[in-house]
């Protein structure tokens, strides 16, 4: 069922930004060009899989970039993050960062930041290409340095392979790398140290995320969720001092400053606490699925259809109001700090992680 859309009161919602009822501005775009993913996570999908969108149903690489152009040119949109499933699936994505690279902000008048959020697989043979069509960085997954956890984790025996991936992107000059971790309550006090160690042995910013309730059905108990304290008790306790910087730009991570110490240079590491502390109240994001419909929320159970106007030949104007009106309506917060009562208006989504894109 289609989303209701209220018409904002004049002077509240300008033409030329995605400005919701609750003061906050989308400059930052998660833009997903697949569901199709190489690895079986067992946070975000059953082993043997999901039902894939057929061909048909994705956006196109002209559709992408179109949408890419309305938001940046029209809606003020300055941060693209190209998301899946997996991203490096689709053979054209260099086609799709060239289009979006030849995009102008009306900020700065510079490109918009591209990144993209990969599990690696494959990365290695396509990092200096995609860094040459204008990519800027990626956020590589690596839940564990362990072999026999990533693959237990994953259902794949692939760590070597996203490592390879990681190194080939710092060596093509994809930087920072963000290294992503689902905390995970498994043997955390052994991997979360080890994890970091490595991170900033090698120069990469490691990220932990806390455990969100976006994978199969029945996969996610609150009480696996290992939150943002308890994850500075596991690094303070093997060893790390670490000092408080906070959330710069309003990006999802709250950040530590980690000083050097015997094993290891200084560096920083960060907490996406979405669950025991969300970051809803500046929030700036802005999602796009794989087959065109827009979400104002990671959480949200509405969803606004873009591709159908889109194939049906509404211009530039017409797509941008819709998803003007639709972020208008974009709601407070989305609960999962408690996601089992009734009064915080969390639903889950009908969709899991990997279809909606991170």
């Amino acid at each position: 069922m289609e989303p209701v859309h209220r018409t904002a009161p004049a002077g509240v919602l300008p033409p030329t930004a995605l400005i919701d009822r609750h003061g906050r501005t989308a400059k930052d775009l998660r833009l997903s060009v697949t569901d199709r993913c190489n690895l079986r996570c067992t946070y975000c999908m059953p082993a043997q899989g999901l039902d894939w969108l057929a061909s048909p149903k994705l956006l196109s690489v002209e559709e992408i970039v179109r949408l890419a152009r309305i938001g940046v040119e029209q809606l003020g949109i300055e941060r693209i993050r190209l998301t899946g499933g997996e991203p490096l699936l689709r053979r054209d994505l260099e086609d799709i960062i060239t289009g979006i690279a030849a995009l102008r902000t009306r900020a700065t008048g510079a490109k918009p930041d591209i990144g993209v959020t990969t599990n690696g697989l494959g990365l290695d043979k396509r990092a200096a290409a995609l860094r040459g069509a204008g990519l800027d960085r990626v956020n590589v997954s690596v839940d564990s340095l362990d072999r026999a956890t990533y693959a237990r984790i994953t259902r794949r025996d692939r760590l070597h392979d996203v490592l390879a991936g990681a190194r080939a992107a710092q060596e093509a000059g994809l930087s920072p790398i963000k290294v992503n971790a689902v905390a995970l309550p498994e043997n955390l006090g052994e991997q979360a140290p080890a994890l970091l160690t490595e991170c900033l042995r090698r120069g990469w910013q490691l990220r932990f995320i806390e455990h969100m309730p976006l994978g199969p059905d029945r996969a996610w108990r609150a009480d696996d969720v290992v939150s943002a304290a308890e994850i500075l008790r596991i690094l303070r306790g093997a060893g790390f001092a670490l000092s408080a910087v906070g959330r710069p730009d309003r990006r999802p991570a709250t950040l530590w400053r980690v000083a050097a110490g015997q094993k290891h240079p200084g560096g920083s590491v960060g907490i996406i606490a979405s669950v025991s502390a969300p970051f809803c109240a500046d929030c700036d994001r802005s999602r796009i699925t794989a087959d065109g419909r827009l979400m104002t929320c990671l959480f949200s159970s509405t969803e606004t259809d873009l591709r159908t106007p889109l194939r049906a030949g509404a211009t530039d104007e017409e797509i941008a109001a819709i998803w003007a009106r639709a972020t208008w309506n974009k709601p407070r917060a989305h609960g999962t700090d408690n996601p089992t009562a009734r009064d915080t208006g969390f639903a889950r989504p009908g969709r899991t992680m990997s279809a909606i894109g991170g």
